[in-house]
């Protein structure tokens, strides 16, 4: 679709217009928190937004769903995060968080009724809602909670914990809604904060786990390098579906940070957008089947700032993207905060608008509107739009306002749904920063717009469930879970259905044909013949590639008349096979690869999965004899099998004069991924090349992987023991004085002034002070030295055991009304934060880069962070402080955590440690950045700083 005009759309406030009913209708006194123009929000100009729904009907939404009666059910997070948001200081539900449903009952199209269905106190921040049938699943870690209402009165008569054991209790990165697919299973995902330790009900276990913890007082403890029972590690966020009887758990894709929802359409693609590391990296991507989405390295034991290579950017550096066996990470949408997702297939709207895959983005204040094209065997992701957003237009550069008065920026979108009227609704979560880390609205506030064609009224159609016509009818509607319905009931009688099912291959929308190819694959002898003409004979490749998934043939031939994407899942679908059976179609598969295609490369490697050292030597002998003559995808797939049979045609690759710079480096980085002995002593006689492109390269390898994959495989001739200088011996000597309660107090107090002074004393403070060992009596001594210490990790460190100055006295509101001084700012920026911060070219990356922050924060959002800045830490940047057995002590970012544990400190400088060296390690709940005060900035300072950091211009 062409870039539309946008036009504002004014919605009229409900709060005048509210009627309540029902027993469980919410009846509170409630004044809109949004003044009028915080309303106002633009869509593509042959649409219109309407306020349908808002506070207090329903309070802090999170997901929803929409029955078929037009209802919208909502999940709502109120007593979301409160360790950091005290329930004495906001909106608080003593009974738990709720499931609330909200109706139109007079079809004036906004919401008149709202109901409680549940509050239960096993919901704490409930992040997802399914409503199939009469069950109601609702994802909140740990569990999987399926309600049953089995006399329709709104009421669950039955509550079952249906799985249990996902990490993420209290935590947006946990587990995340459930759908009914077009193949009849359940599909959900979980993000990265496990581990995720779940027994479906067929006794199936999965066990995920990664390097990430924190966000929640109860995410401590999380590992990767897990198996699960099909002997896969799995890590991070998660893609997974099941049998609706719980049986059948499957991991569909992993490696995500934080996939907000997976949207799946009716050919069975998932589509998802996905959260960075405060970094300007976030993604929106098409996700293949068995991927690995590249986020933790793969076995999950390390982030990718531990694995980023030194000439890559941040993108692709945070994907993993040069990594063999990482699926493409799509588009780059910069900072932001992406959730809900939605595939629109209904025609209401308008046929531009069929097809177009949504995605959420709360820090943005918009929701983005995608049409993937075909590319290659994946899809091209770039052709992106605003589809509603509180300002006219989102651009890369938007400047946010720096008063904190303007409400348009509260706009949050946090989910999208079709309704069975074919319009789309937009859950806001409305607040003035993102997520509940701080969260400023203490009203609990929210608000659903919905979405219409301009002058049209759309309504709900009423399904008749017991005739085969309104079966079909449910089939073709739009609604997700609504159409399922129809599924179901059709499913059940089975070949009797075959003839009005197979009508559906002639609808005039391709969505409604691909339902029908799924369904037909399950009705029988006869249904599935119709599906397999569809395999054979469609001239369209969807159709085709749906009716491949939905009859998973095997020994399928490869063609040249198939396109990629239907290659794709034929390599795919090998994954599983024993390489005696996959061999030849494998061949066959490589054949038809043109070189160039990362997707079908990537699809290709899945297949080989396990049989990589067979294939190569297989495949081999048909490739020159010289290495150094073979062809990009002979190279390609050397590269993505990376197999031990390849190491010595690696190495002469990789030592070739007479190929690219480029090639040499791809036979470098496919050594690098060999876990074998020969591949570490190759990469250290590589380090000594005369080439100097592959010295560098090798070096760098060495260096790196002797900390993780090789560490083991070769002495390295590391020190085991340390060696104290003179400076050590006397700082202990000095401990010693301290603890010894002999001495007199004078010559105590100064020994603890003489460590806290110096740089290994620190050290020696922080260790003891982390075991409870530090006497009462002299931490406001040590506390007047210690913040002054030389080394700046130790002064930030500190502030966890010892009273700092405080931001006390600092005002936010002052600051913020101060005319800033850019230039000043910018002056500030290089001496109190460049060492740890990127803003554009300047700074470093060891802390959140601040390009983009002002897609973030408004002037009160950022001033709050900086005068406070351990009340809401990025994910990945909590400080940690280890304990070795040779009493040293370690503090910074954890970036690695297995066999070998690293430590990224405030310098950018990364240490090694071997686990079973360290005897003690502690998460910290300050931050490693200091408040501004001990910086000896003031208010004036303050709003300079983030004028810069915000891109305002000059006095404001």
């Amino acid at each position: 679709m062409p870039n539309a005009p946008l036009k504002i759309i004014v919605a009229m406030s409900l709060v005048s217009v509210l009627s309540f009913t029902g027993t469980n209708t919410l009846q509170n006194e409630y004044r809109a928190e949004s003044p009028s123009d915080s309303n106002q929000v633009f869509v593509p100009d042959d649409l219109e937004a309407t306020l349908w729904a808002e506070a207090p009907l329903f309070y802090n939404p999170t997901n929803m769903d929409i029955d078929a009666k037009g209802r919208v059910w909502i999940t709502e997070a109120v007593n979301y995060r409160e360790f950091n948001n005290k329930p004495d200081k906001k909106l608080h539900f003593d009974q738990g968080d709720r499931v609330v449903i909200l109706e139109d009952t007079d079809g004036d199209g906004k919401a008149d009724n709202s109901k409680v269905f549940v509050q239960d106190k096993d919901l704490v921040a409930p992040l997802g809602i399914g409503v199939i049938g009469n069950k109601i699943i609702v994802s909140c870690a740990p569990n999987i909670i399926m309600y049953t209402d089995e006399n329709g009165d709104d009421v669950p008569d039955k509550k079952e914990i249906f799985l249990t054991g996902f990490g993420g209790l209290d935590h947006d990165h946990s587990l995340h809604s459930l759908t009914a697919g077009p193949d009849g299973r359940w599909h959900f995902n979980t993000g990265n904060a496990g581990p995720h330790n779940v027994k479906d009900k067929g006794g199936w276990n999965l066990r995920s786990g990664s390097i990430y913890t924190g966000g929640t007082p109860y995410n401590d403890k999380n590992q990767g390098n897990q198996k699960s029972d099909d002997g896969r590690v799995w890590v991070g966020g998660l893609a997974l579906r099941m049998n609706p009887d719980g049986t059948g758990l499957k991991v569909m894709a992993h490696n995500f940070r934080n996939s907000y929802e997976i949207a799946i359409d009716s050919y069975g693609n998932y589509w998802q957008n996905d959260n960075d590391d405060q970094v300007v990296t976030c993604r929106t991507s098409w996700v293949m089947e068995g991927s690995n989405a590249g986020y933790f390295s793969a076995d999950g034991t390390r982030t990718w700032q531990a694995d980023r290579r030194p000439d890559q950017d941040m993108f692709t550096a945070h994907w993993h993207q040069e990594d063999p066996g990482v699926l493409v990470a799509g588009d780059n949408t910069g900072a932001g905060s992406p959730t809900g997702m939605l595939v629109y297939e209904g025609d209401a709207l308008g046929a531009k608008y069929r097809g177009t895959v949504l995605s959420c983005e709360a820090g943005r204040n918009v929701v983005w509107a995608y049409w993937p094209q075909p590319k290659g065997a994946g899809y091209d992701m770039t052709k992106r739009v605003d589809f509603i957003s509180s300002f006219p237009k989102v651009e890369a550069h938007y400047v946010w306002n720096d008063t904190g008065v303007d409400k348009r920026k509260w706009f949050r979108p946090s989910d999208a749904a079709t309704g069975p009227d074919g319009a789309i609704y937009v859950a806001d979560w409305y607040d003035p920063i993102v997520g509940g880390h701080a969260m400023h609205d203490k009203k609990g506030y929210g608000r659903i717009y919905r979405i219409t064609p301009k002058g049209k009224k759309l309504t709900t159609p009423k399904f008749d469930l017991s005739s085969v016509d309104g079966q079909i009818e449910a089939l073709k509607n739009p609604a997700i879970n609504v159409r399922n319905l129809g599924f179901v009931a059709l499913k059940a009688q089975g070949e009797r259905v075959v003839q009005p099912v197979k009508m559906l291959l002639n609808d005039p929308n391709p969505f409604i044909q691909a339902r029908a190819v799924w369904l037909l694959a399950q009705l029988g002898d006869q249904g599935k013949a119709e599906a397999e003409k569809v395999l054979n004979e469609s001239k369209d490749e969807n159709l085709r590639i749906t009716a491949f998934r939905a009859l998973n043939p095997t020994n399928f031939s490869v063609q040249k008349s198939l396109g990629s994407g239907f290659l794709r899942e034929i390599a795919i679908s090998l994954r599983d096979v024993p390489y005696e059976q996959s061999k030849e179609t494998l061949k066959a598969l490589f054949t038809a690869f043109d070189g160039g295609d990362r997707y079908f490369l990537e699809a290709l490697g899945i297949g080989a999965d396990g049989k990589e050292e067979a294939f190569y030597k297989d495949i081999r002998p048909s490739w020159p004899k010289d290495p150094v003559g073979w062809t990009p995808k002979q190279a390609g797939l050397a590269w993505r099998l990376h197999p031990k049979a390849a190491l010595n045609d690696l190495r002469s690759r990789a030592t070739a004069k007479a190929l690219s710079a480029a090639d040499r480096k791809q036979a470098l980085t496919a050594i690098a991924f060999i876990k074998d002995k020969a591949a570490a002593l190759t990469m250290l006689e590589l380090s000594k090349s005369p080439l100097k492109d592959v010295s560098e390269q090798a070096f760098y390898w060495v260096n790196f992987r002797k900390t993780n994959d090789w560490q083991d495989l070769i002495n390295w001739q590391q020190a085991t023991a340390a060696v104290l200088s003179p400076v050590q011996k006397k700082m202990l000597e000095w401990q010693k004085i301290m603890m010894d309660t002999s001495v007199a107090k004078s010559q105590r107090e100064m020994a603890a002034k003489t460590l806290a002074s110096d740089l290994y004393g620190g050290q020696l403070l922080l260790a003891a002070a982390g075991e409870s060992k530090i006497p009462k009596e002299f931490k406001l001594v040590i506390a007047e030295a210690i913040f002054n210490n030389p080394d700046r990790s130790i002064r930030m460190m500190a502030g966890d055991y010892f009273p700092r100055p405080s931001g006390k006295g600092l005002s936010v509101n002052l600051a913020a009304s101060l005319p800033a001084d850019v230039t000043k700012g910018k002056q500030l920026f290089q001496t109190n934060c460049a060492t740890c911060h990127r803003f554009e070219t300047d700074g470093k990356d060891i802390g959140p880069d601040l390009s983009m922050i002002n897609k973030k924060f408004d002037k009160n959002g950022l001033l709050d962070a900086i005068i406070n800045p351990s009340a809401g830490l990025a994910f990945g940047y909590e400080p940690w402080i280890i304990q070795t057995k040779d009493k040293n002590t370690y503090y910074g970012f954890l970036v690695g955590d297995g066999a070998t544990v690293v430590l990224k400190d405030a310098a950018g400088q990364t240490t090694s440690l071997k686990a079973t060296n360290i005897i003690s390690r502690k998460q910290l709940k300050n931050s490693l950045m200091p408040e501004a005060s001990s910086l000896g900035l003031k208010e004036k300072d303050l709003s300079d700083l983030t004028g810069y950091l915000l891109k305002l211009p000059a006095g404001q």
